[in-house]
């Protein structure tokens, strides 16, 4: 029988699954029912030491003998920081030493009570990674746990090795013992990659390669990474065998994703759901292709970086691989699915035909389709920056090149001044496409004299965070306009004086399109900023009709 506690269960489950066969264990009353388990799962033998800081030096022998990872277990209080020692020793010598340490909950730390101190990330810099695994009281939390462990876990072996800490509070009662069995628990892997050629890659990948195999329905979707000309090449080839692979403009040199739209087409229909799901890349901006792949709990997806590094974007990965991400793709076995591939081609071409021949009215959707139409005339001689909120949500919408967007936190300080840093270190004509907030925000960017005439702003200017009228729950509240929105009366026309830069509007279609070919087109000794004033009570409407009229 095992405790009755979630996050112990769940520990046990994948230190067994992970291979763990040894733990040092130290007396306690907190941490007696990870010492429970950890005596009865039967896959792991323990060594009782009572010196927690010889049990730290015990481990750490155990460790060198059996060249795998070692569990050193003790109780709450002032029984962790007598492993500091071995922790320091372990961490220079490339140790894998897991510390499991006994906690009281959280709202008892530093309360006066009974051994409370705060323990975790008491070891710092001497561990490579350090969690607090607080008892799940959902499914959502249950995920978390297990995702925390399998990080924790991985890093230990990644690389050369090191400690980890794991850190359990543990609410009471402690010893109700009652559980059959442990949870079978998702293991995540990590496949490291010692040389990229193709055969070799085959060889190590052979995990990923037999289940790409196996998949009926597989799918690649590429998040924010660095242009690559490489990764052009393979996408060419992908295509070409008829892979599915979903990205955005902030992932491909060029390209048409139309993600949120066929998100928007798909709806509930179960039939585009993957059964295979190979993830490379960064952040996506698209909240619904997540929340859509997070539905795939039963399909088996892999995460490719050259760090190793753990992203749990869809909850439901299966295995890191630690490689080169464009080497990866190119070396995908030869297999498509005509069908699949067609039903998701289908899609594509009914979302290119929304998009050409939805005609917004005045707005900033309009601003951003008739920009980008004079973009594509000139996109080998400009790079053009997108800010976070609607702004990038536009570009996503109508760009067909690459974008550059602050998408790593997506907040929104910071993109004007990216764009104008940008722009100092080329000859190429950089473009900022940029909300009023953000703009406003960031204005001491143009205060720059260093700044040129190849650097372009196009300032979407509608008087507060529209992006923030499309939450329903918030039209009720009486600050939502000046609270929330930051409505505003404010112009660039001050600021674009005060720091010489040339200043155009636009206020309606005509103003429009003239103001937009000069941005785009004309020559200019200093910078050039067009400010488009829209009406904010439209912009999310006529956004959301596009989406609706699809």
């Amino acid at each position: 029988m095992f405790s009755d506690k979630d996050n112990i269960n769940i520990l046990t489950s994948l230190l067994i699954t992970h291979g763990v066969r040894y733990a040092v264990i130290c007396p306690g009353s907190r941490n007696a029912p990870i010492v429970h388990n950890l005596a009865s799962c039967g896959q792991i033998k323990c060594y009782p030491v009572t010196d927690e800081r010889s049990a730290g030096f015990y481990a750490l022998g155990l460790c060198l003998a059996v060249n795998s990872p070692v569990v050193v277990c003790v109780t709450s209080g002032t029984a962790l920081l007598n492993l500091a020692p071995a922790v320091a020793e372990a961490f220079y010598q490339n140790l894998p030493l897991i510390v499991v340490s006994a906690d009281r909950p959280l709202q008892w730390i530093d309360q006066l009570d009974g051994q409370t101190l705060p323990q975790a990330n008491i070891f710092g810099n001497f561990v490579r990674k350090s969690v607090n695994l607080l008892e799940p009281t959902d499914e959502e939390h249950h995920w978390y746990c297990n995702r925390l462990v399998n990080e924790t876990l991985i890093e230990c072996v990644k690389g050369s090795c090191g400690p980890v800490h794991i850190n359990v509070p543990i609410t009471e009662p402690l010893y109700q013992f009652n559980v059959n069995v442990l949870p079978t628990e998702r293991k995540i892997e990590l496949l490291s990659v010692s040389s990229i050629d193709e055969e070799s890659l085959k060889l190590q990948l052979s995990p990923l390669f037999n289940s790409v195999g196996k998949a009926e329905r597989p799918l690649i979707i590429i998040g924010q990474q660095k242009p690559s000309a490489s990764l052009t090449i393979a996408l060419k080839r992908l295509h070409a065998q008829q892979y599915v692979v979903l990205y955005e403009p902030l992932s491909v040199e060029r390209g048409e994703g139309y993600i949120e739209e066929m998100m928007q087409l798909i709806g509930d229909d179960k039939a585009f759901l993957p059964d295979f799901i190979l993830y490379i890349g960064g952040h996506l901006v698209s909240k619904r292709v997540k929340q859509f792949l997070r539905k795939t709990r039963n399909a088996e997806c892999w995460i490719v970086n050259s760090e190793g590094v753990l992203y749990d974007t869809f909850m439901n990965l299966h295995g890191v691989i630690q490689a080169d991400s464009n080497a990866v793709l190119s070396a995908l076995p030869c297999k498509g699915e005509t069908e699949w591939f067609e039903q998701w081609e289908n899609l594509k071409q009914k979302a290119r035909k929304h998009r050409v021949e939805f005609q917004p009215q005045y707005s900033s959707m309009l601003a951003v389709k008739q920009f980008e139409t004079l973009i594509n005339q000139v996109e080998s001689e400009c790079v053009v920056h997108y800010a976070n909120s609607t702004s990038v949500r536009l570009g996503c919408i109508y760009a067909q090149h690459f974008v550059f967007c602050n998408r790593g936190v997506n907040g929104i300080e910071g993109s004007l001044s990216t764009a104008a840093g940008y722009s100092l270190a080329t000859k190429q004509r950089v473009f900022c496409v940029i909300g009023d907030l953000s703009f406003f925000y960031d204005q001491n960017a143009l205060w720059n004299q260093n700044l040129g005439g190849n650097f372009r702003i196009l300032l979407l200017n509608n008087g507060g965070g529209g992006i923030f009228s499309k939450f329903e729950g918030l039209k009720d509240s009486p600050v939502r306009q000046q609270m929330v929105m930051a409505e505003h009366t404010t112009t660039a026309k001050g600021v674009c004086h005060d720091n010489h830069i040339r200043y155009l509007s636009a206020n309606n279609e005509s103003s429009l399109e003239q103001a937009l070919h000069a941005l785009v087109f004309d020559n200019s000794p200093q910078p050039m900023l067009l400010e488009v004033f829209t009406d904010v009570k439209n912009e999310m409407k006529i956004y959301q009709d596009y989406f609706r009229t699809i």
